[in-house]
């Protein structure tokens, strides 16, 4: 947009369960300009005011791992949950494996603005959709750009159809990936889909691609019992020594869920600065995986919540929190409203300012104007600006305005210039034409 955005009479957020009321928000070409008391940022001709009228100013949610479009096809039902993970990971290639681009750009439009009315303002997608991988991703970035959603996206690359398959998927992401390089909004990352799927050939060929085109590495990282078990049968390794030997870790990588690990190799990932993402939600719905998720909370300082596709961060961080807690009851964490902050505020800003090189995750001058406006008109101690439970406060508050790149997405609930409604009849259209193929192709 042109011209100032300003925020006016806000309460500003931090992670730390302060809050200063009385504020105003400057925001200029996505950056944030100036944050003051509200009468020393007067309103200029030609701005853009939003009357936060004492609602709370908070930086935008970061889904760390989601699958917009994935998510979609396959919602997780509990027969679809009950079965197993080698017949769950055959029904999603095989829906997947039908869709057209523009399938995935309606899905990703319907999904994008579901995330966007939930405050979230970058969503890093894991994306499967194997007939046509270059013109699905472009699909999906030109959704993104055209509703205003931050995105990073990657390619679900595997062995299981084969060498040439996976080279073929491997470069289109890769291309993706370096036309997407320096874009404000939309960047790629080069994907793979986890440890027992792939051969050390194309992981080592994914390596050097994600290297030569400076792109994020996403991928699940030990996403189950049969992940481990199959690894180490095929190549004599656990699944996080194995892709660290490959040179598959490190401050480039995004590593989701991490189910199955133990305390030495999450010191690894905190060694190697390794971001894990977690989904809290699924070590519940998930088979049994141990304590991985506890030791995952306790180690890492790189750690952000995702939803996988499913629900809504907020889902995710309840289920986190329930976590925290037995954790703390058991004396082996003492803050469980700080660990639970950096899972879902300074791990994924860390996370954006990773991927993009700005910086984010706070309401300072000089950080990405990725912004939430909830409706939620926050009390303090008037000492101190402490505002008790101000994370569980926000999980139950409405989103006002969402704002991405200095851009308004959202404007009191209503996404800015599109129907939702409508988006969800063309994202049911496209369901309705690939589950009916599925199963006359099944």
């Amino acid at each position: 947009m042109e011209g100032r955005l300003l925020l006016k009479n806000c309460a500003v957020f931090r992670a730390d369960g302060r809050v200063r009321t009385g504020m105003a928000l400057l925001i200029e070409e996505g950056r944030i300009r100036r944050v003051a008391p509200d009468d020393e940022i007067p309103v200029l001709p030609g701005d853009w005011e939003v009357a936060c009228r004492g609602r709370l100013v908070a930086p935008g949610l970061v889904d760390c791992h989601t699958h917009l479009v994935g998510g979609q096809l396959l919602p997780p039902s509990g027969n679809f949950l009950l079965s197993s993970p080698h017949t769950r990971l055959e029904r999603r290639r095989h829906v997947a494996s039908l869709l057209t681009p523009g399938e995935v750009e309606a899905l990703s439009r319907f999904a994008i603005a579901r995330a966007l009315r939930d405050g979230i303002t970058l969503a890093v997608e894991h994306l499967e959709a194997p007939a046509d991988v270059a013109g699905a991703l472009e699909a999906q970035a030109s959704a993104a750009a055209q509703l205003g959603l931050r995105l990073v996206s990657g390619h679900l690359t595997h062995n299981l159809q084969g060498e040439a398959s996976a080279a073929q998927w491997l470069e289109a992401n890769a291309d993706f990936a370096r036309r997407r390089r320096e874009h404000p909004l939309v960047r790629g990352a080069v994907g793979f889909l986890s440890s027992h799927t792939c051969d050390d050939a194309l992981l080592l060929r994914i390596r050097d691609v994600a290297e030569a085109s400076g792109a994020p590495l996403l991928f699940h990282l030990a996403e189950g019992q049969e992940d481990l078990a199959l690894t180490y049968a095929r190549h004599g390794k656990r699944v996080v020594p194995r892709l660290e030997e490959l040179g598959l870790l490190g401050a480039r990588s995004i590593a989701a869920h991490a189910r199955t690990i133990d305390t030495s190799e999450s010191e690894r990932l905190v060694a190697t600065q390794t971001f894990v993402a977690i989904s809290p939600r699924s070590y519940f719905t998930s088979e049994r995986t141990g304590e991985s998720l506890e030791t995952v909370l306790l180690r890492q300082h790189l750690v952000g919540l995702g939803t996988s596709g499913h629900g809504t961060l907020w889902d995710e961080a309840l289920a986190a929190f329930m976590t925290l807690l037995r954790i703390s009851r058991a004396g082996r964490l003492p803050d469980p409203d700080s660990a639970l902050a950096q899972c879902l505020v300074s791990g994924p800003a860390e996370l954006c300012t990773r991927l993009f090189n700005l910086p984010s995750g706070n309401l300072e001058e000089g950080f990405l104007a990725d912004l939430v406006v909830y409706d939620y008109v926050p009390a303090a101690d008037p000492e101190t600006g402490y505002s008790p439970n101000l994370v569980g406060q926000l999980a139950r508050s409405s989103v006002a305005w969402t704002i991405v790149n200095g851009r308004v997405t959202v404007r009191e609930g209503q996404l800015l210039g599109t129907d939702f409604v409508e988006l969800s009849r063309e994202a049911t259209s496209a369901l309705s034409s690939v589950w009916t193929r599925a199963r006359l192709s099944s």
